[in-house]
């Protein structure tokens, strides 16, 4: 059905060619849930030493777990609570180098170690968040950051 030729070297290659193969994945789809499926499974192909890529959705006042690839994850986070609440509660993107030191952490899947969430954000309204999990500490950096934002970017308004 598709075929992706995503880099292997540097990696601001690697989430160009990221946001090429989401963009021809989701263009033309309407559906958020198909949307963020193959946005999870994309990324957890591509984007190597995850254990979690996934997506939790705003639902009321709480994060509701949806389209993900990896292990079964917490179902319902609260706003504010683990890296997950904190990205959604303030907006701003958590890269968190170490999950066990990260106050009031939840651990969905005691094998990472660590993690970064991106808030997914229409307008002023808030989706859900974009989660990534590891089992290698550190293994985010500011490029996987702006990389994941970029991709977010991308597909906010398709899920929206």
């Amino acid at each position: 059905m598709y075929q992706f030729d995503i880099a292997t070297g540097a990696k601001g290659d690697l989430y160009r060619d990221l946001l090429s193969a989401l963009d021809a994945l989701t263009a033309d789809e309407r559906d958020a849930v198909a949307n963020m499926a193959n946005a999870s499974a994309l990324l957890m192909q591509y984007l190597p030493d995850l254990n979690w890529a996934g997506f939790y959705r705003l639902v009321e006042d709480e994060l509701v777990l949806g389209p993900f690839q990896g292990k079964a994850a917490c179902i319902r986070i609260a706003m504010g609570r683990g890296v997950c609440g904190t990205a959604a509660e303030t907006r701003t993107t958590q890269l968190v180098a170490d999950v066990h030191a990260f106050p009031g952490h939840i651990a969905c899947d005691a094998d990472s170690r660590s993690e970064l969430v991106v808030p997914i954000v229409v307008g002023d309204r808030l989706i859900g968040v974009l989660d990534l999990d590891s089992p290698l500490p550190g293994r985010f950096d500011a490029e996987d950051q702006a990389g994941c934002e970029a991709l977010v970017a991308r597909l906010a308004p398709r899920i929206a």
